[in-house]
């Protein structure tokens, strides 16, 4: 059953000065739009923002959501919620502050009815708001249309959330209970200040960074491993993914001077640097949950090895070879590869492993041989290992 959510936006920091929760800084942007992002992920077909001042921390957070093509709302007052709220429809409530995992919010977003997220009262669980004598409510909840239009008609003050869930206790909806693992680990928590939203990142994030999508040949074994060590270090710098991915794009300019200038080795050991920008932008975009470039941008670095590669070969085999690997890029770039092993799949970045100890020794041609047999073979495992 398709899904709206609500998110507030309402409450102050901890820090000095103070400000709003939803405007500290997390993974890469602020709160309010992680909370969005991982909604929208989860299946939110429109997502109301609850308000008490739009400031333009707000306001910019909504102009990039909606660039992105997430459907987002500003609501001020009761009115605006009467007007805008789905009907037909379940609301997902999201508490001011609250960072949950992402599997959470899949299963608010699969649910039906009435539930909430629940933890059990403890000492780690001490920030959530209390519901009864055994349970706080742990920053989600499924709300149907009828409890919320119900609640909506007889709510008196404008703290929409806590009423909901009030309204929701009192009518016995079905309860899922977190793991205690999930709050001592901050996979669940509710962040008062920018200090535990960045410790609440990096436990948040390492997980999501285990679920992203597997490259294939050494972009795999290589570069993913070291942007995984390296990206979480940036994102805390506040470090835009889009800087890191023009980065390598320059970088992988820079590298084609060297070439010409005859020292083909340094030339390729730069492309190789460039294209672990590149990665790393693509595990910035990740942690952020966006969803990473597909068009012609994200290939600015890759392209800019493979014209390293036609200039250090100087050959029409070299031109062959890059070519062959342009159709591979955009393969695995696309996840048209099929059930091809991620070893299976020769990148630019396995060519360039390939042909910088070969010129090292002074054997280029040959590395530009054995990689053009390894493209050809991964060619013919994405074809021959195709689902039928």
């Amino acid at each position: 059953m398709s899904f709206a959510a609500i998110l507030s936006a309402s409450r102050m920091t901890a820090d000095s000065p103070p400000g709003l929760r939803a405007s500290l800084h997390f993974a890469g942007q602020t709160l309010i739009e992680y909370q969005a992002r991982q909604a929208a992920q989860a299946g939110a077909s429109r997502i109301m923002i609850l308000v008490s001042v739009i400031t333009p921390a707000i306001s910019q957070a909504v102009d990039r959501l909606s660039a992105d093509g997430i459907a987002v709302a500003l609501v001020r007052d009761m009115v605006s919620m009467v007007r805008d709220a789905p009907r037909d429809s379940d609301i997902v409530l999201v508490a001011d502050g609250a960072i949950v995992a992402q599997a959470h919010y899949e299963h608010m977003g699969a649910g039906d009815g009435d539930i909430l997220l629940v933890t059990d009262d403890s000492r780690a669980s001490a920030p959530f708001e209390r519901i009864d004598a055994g349970q706080r409510w742990a920053g989600l909840a499924r709300i149907s249309p009828a409890l919320l239009f119900g609640t909506l008609d007889m709510i008196g003050d404008w703290d929409l959330a806590l009423t909901l869930i009030r309204a929701a206790v009192q009518k016995g909806a079905r309860r899922i209970t977190v793991p205690q693992d999930d709050l001592l680990e901050g996979r669940v928590a509710l962040v008062e200040n920018q200090q535990q939203a960045d410790l609440v990142a990096q436990a948040i994030t390492s997980a999501v960074a285990a679920q992203a999508h597997a490259r294939g040949g050494m972009d795999h074994y290589v570069l993913s491993p070291l942007a995984r060590m390296i990206s979480p270090a940036l994102m805390r710098m506040q470090v835009p993914a889009l800087q890191v991915r023009i980065a390598g794009i320059a970088m992988g300019a820079i590298a084609l001077v060297p070439i010409e200038l005859l020292w083909p080795v340094t030339g390729l050991c730069l492309l190789l640097i460039a294209l672990l920008l590149a990665e790393i932008s693509d595990r910035l975009d990740a942690l952020a949950l966006r969803a990473p470039p597909m068009g012609w941008f994200a290939f600015g670095a890759p392209v800019a090895a493979l014209i390293g590669i036609v200039l250090a070969g100087a050959t029409t085999l070299a031109a062959d070879l890059a070519l062959l690997l342009a159709i591979l890029m955009v393969a695995d770039r696309w996840r048209r590869t099929g059930q091809a092993r991620p070893w299976m799949i020769v990148t630019p970045a396995t060519a360039l492993l390939i042909l910088i100890p070969a010129g090292i020794a002074g054997m280029l041609a040959g590395g530009l041989r054995v990689a053009m047999l390894l493209a050809i073979a991964s060619v013919g495992a994405i074809i021959l290992r195709r689902p039928n």
